[in-house]
């Protein structure tokens, strides 16, 4: 019988175990927050290179088609020439000689020492023919130009729509001093975008 006088002992509590998907949920936002936190510093990283290494540029005209179109946007790479030299077939941007105010953007075709000529729109360099797969046939310039010398630390550029381009046969060569970056990445129409490769085809934009 039960005993008057004894008072019901209280329930013992005991620590609810966590429920098989407590560990897991845990987890799952621990790794969310890892991935968000990894994410934010690659865009910061990633935000202080375009910022301080490349910058974007629009193209307006068409002297180098059909590698670039006129409105086309562009990153240059402003600190290449700091460890590597210029080299032919380079598309460079530069302060414009006869005007500082405006910036061009042409294609190397002469080092400095060398002599530049061109018979009937061929580009000879030091006497020898210029591969140029990049100028098509419809962009050809059939003129002249007398065979003249580039000077030491300058480049002779050229635009590779020949036809309609103002470069080195009327301003000269450029100073290495005014040339300011180099063109590597077309990001605008979404139909140029990607690599700008320093000698590509004609047909690589055209793809």
């Amino acid at each position: 019988m039960p005993n008057p006088d004894e008072k019901p002992s209280p329930s013992a509590a005991t620590p609810e175990k966590p429920t098989p998907l407590t560990a897991p949920v845990h987890s799952l936002r621990h790794e969310v927050r890892i991935w968000t936190r990894d994410l934010l510093i690659a865009m910061g990283i990633a935000l202080i290179i375009i910022v301080f290494l490349y910058q974007p540029v629009k193209v307006e005209g068409t002297s180098m088609a059909p590698l670039l179109s006129d409105q086309e946007r562009i990153f240059i790479n402003k600190f290449v020439y700091r460890f590597e030299p210029i080299e032919r077939g380079d598309v460079v941007v530069f302060w414009y000689p006869l005007d500082r105010t405006k910036s061009f953007i042409k294609r190397v075709v002469g080092l400095p020492g060398e002599t530049a000529e061109i018979r009937q729109g061929l580009v000879h360099v030091n006497g020898q023919p210029l591969p140029e797969p990049y100028v098509p046939s419809r962009y050809e310039d059939l003129s002249d130009f007398p065979a003249t010398p580039v000077p030491n630390d300058s480049y002779f550029v050229m635009g590779d729509h020949r036809i309609s381009s103002n470069d080195s046969r009327v301003f000269g060569s450029v100073p290495s001093r005014f040339i300011y970056g180099r063109a590597v990445f077309a990001y605008w129409p979404v139909d140029h975008f990607g690599s700008l490769s320093a000698t590509g085809t004609t047909e690589a934009k055209t793809k």
